[in-house]
């Protein structure tokens, strides 16, 4: 919400407060929870409506992103999860080169690291879909003679 319109919503709802409390002072005390149940009810819808307009605004921000060409914010890996990847791939590798090493020798040993290779540029490839991508196809410079 704004500035304006939460102060807006606040002094309606003081003055949905002050009117609650009023009803309360003239119908009594056996009114009481019926009133406050109402004055609680329509605090929740202010709520929801404030939620439900946070909610549009972050999807219609989130919309924009992705229709401008950038990743969308689930498929977006960060660098801690990377950096993470890369380190519980080398721990993994010790025991696999062990494993390869003493079954089929130095075959055995290339076989696994060839598999290490392997998962950790998928993984990159998947994080980062530029990197692999042909430098190639340039187009010309202006600037270039």
């Amino acid at each position: 919400m704004t500035g304006m319109n939460a102060r807006h919503d606040d002094a309606e709802l003081k003055k949905e407060l002050d009117a609650t409390l009023h009803a309360r002072r003239e119908l009594g005390e056996e009114y009481e929870s019926a009133l406050v149940d109402s004055f609680l009810e329509k605090v929740e819808q202010r709520l929801d409506g404030a939620v439900d307009r946070r909610v549009r605004r972050r999807l219609a921000e989130q919309q924009m992103l992705v229709a401008r060409g950038a990743r969308s914010p689930q498929s977006a890996d960060s660098w801690g999860e990377r950096f993470g990847f890369g380190i519980v791939s080398l721990v993994l590798a010790i025991p696999l080169s062990a494993i390869g090493a003493t079954q089929a020798n130095l075959p055995g040993l290339l076989v696994a690291w060839g598999g290490i290779v392997g998962v950790n540029v998928v993984q990159a490839a998947r994080t980062s879909p530029g990197l692999f991508a042909r430098r190639g196809n340039r187009q010309e410079s202006d600037w270039e003679e």
